[in-house]
């Protein structure tokens, strides 16, 4: 594997760091984290029809530009610096790439070129519990005729309110664990389909609950085979995980980039506090942090590019190194944005959690991407299982 950015790659990096500096400021955040959809329906238009971000890793025969994972790394860490308030998340990490891993052609082709389009949204559902496993899978699918009908309820849905198309998950009646699940794909407008948005304390990042009532659906929105589907949702969460860590390190890198900023502005003691030995080994620890978790994060993506476009035996065995790989990215990082977070609020001293200062954003989003999809001890463990 290559661990230096091609050209390609680092103007896609500045493209994207220039053009959010410019229109996710702290005024814009602010704004939209303000509103119950979370987002500026004007930005993500102008994302999608001038910068063509939402179609970046969408194969070419339906309507994206064909890149890979890493590409989609770095749009994530830019986005993770300047906490970025769209649906990028849920559309591209969840919605396309459960298509990407579950959907058949025709799914695919009915889909992901409204998606590229920039006219649709999407998002994944599947747990009702306060965990992450196959067992908070509760929503039920019963065998109706020529398709299914949809019982049950889904917490935690990125954008869920908002989102144009659902992918949810769902068991067969009286099973349990990890069989009898299937994946669906279902306009969100579908009868029977109630959404409710979740006040959390991440505003910057919308959840919502959903809750199917009845919903029947066609066979031709199963995705996969019925009942086999948890190994592929099991992926999709990985390259989400594996997202949600290039986030991380963004922002764990902007808050030291602010931190850094205000001790050389703040003086005591007739002198700026930067220059007091014990705040440089707080920066500096915070420094290690952030490098190491930008090496686990561009690592597991390509791991990731491996498992989702690579079909030759090599690809296959690289492949194999995802969910270590992306469980690897996501304990370390979230450990490392918490960290160098809760650092961010001490160092700024009294004003670190005053509403006028952005630390506390972060502060916040580090605590809820931290929990999202797993904390670091939920998949240290996984780790543990992997090679033991």
């Amino acid at each position: 594997m290559e661990f230096a950015f091609t050209e390609e790659q680092e103007m896609i990096r500045d493209s994207a760091e220039s053009f959010l500096q410019d229109v996710s400021t702290s005024e814009a955040v602010r704004t939209a984290m303000a509103t119950e959809e979370g987002f500026d329906a004007e930005l993500w238009q102008k994302i999608c029809s001038d910068m063509y971000w939402q179609a970046l890793h969408i194969p070419e025969e339906f309507g994206g530009l064909g890149l890979g994972y890493v590409e989609l790394a770095v749009l994530f860490e830019e986005m993770g610096r300047r906490l970025l308030c769209s649906p990028f998340f849920s559309t591209v990490a969840l919605g396309v790439n459960a298509l990407l891993v579950a959907g058949n052609e025709e799914q695919k082709a009915q889909w992901l070129p409204q998606i590229a389009e920039g006219n649709l949204t999407a998002t994944l559902a599947y747990t009702a519990k306060n965990s992450w496993d196959a067992d908070s899978i509760t929503a039920v699918a019963k065998k109706e005729g020529e398709g299914f009908v949809l019982s049950g309820q889904y917490k935690y849905v990125p954008d869920g309110h908002t989102a144009g198309l659902l992918i949810v998950a769902a068991r067969d009646e009286n099973s349990s664990g990890e069989e009898s699940i299937s994946l669906f794909v279902l306009p969100a407008n579908t009868a029977g389909v109630s959404r409710t948005w979740t006040p959390t304390m991440d505003q910057t990042r919308k959840q919502a609950e959903v809750t199917l009532d009845n919903v029947f659906v066609e066979s031709s929105n199963l995705l996969g085979v019925a009942g086999k589907a948890w190994s592929q949702l099991e992926q999709v969460t990985q390259l989400a995980v594996i997202a949600v860590a290039a986030e991380q390190a963004g922002g764990a890198r902007q808050i030291l980039d602010l931190t850094v900023d205000y001790t050389q502005e703040r003086v005591q003691f007739g002198r700026t506090i930067a220059s007091f030995q014990a705040i440089k080994h707080r920066a500096a620890d915070m420094m290690v942090q952030v490098e190491c978790s930008k090496s686990a994060v561009y690592y597991a993506a390509c791991v990731a590019q491996e498992s989702l476009f690579c079909n030759d035996k090599a690809g296959e065995q690289v492949a194999e190194e995802l969910p270590v790989a992306a469980a690897l990215a996501k304990s370390y990082c979230s450990d490392a944005y918490f960290h160098c977070a809760a650092e961010a609020i001490q160092l700024h001293g009294g004003v670190g959690f005053t509403w006028e200062y952005d630390p506390h954003l972060y502060f916040k989003r580090a605590k809820s991407s931290e929990t999202f999809l797993g904390n670091g001890a939920y998949h240290r463990e996984k780790i543990a299982q992997a090679i033991l």
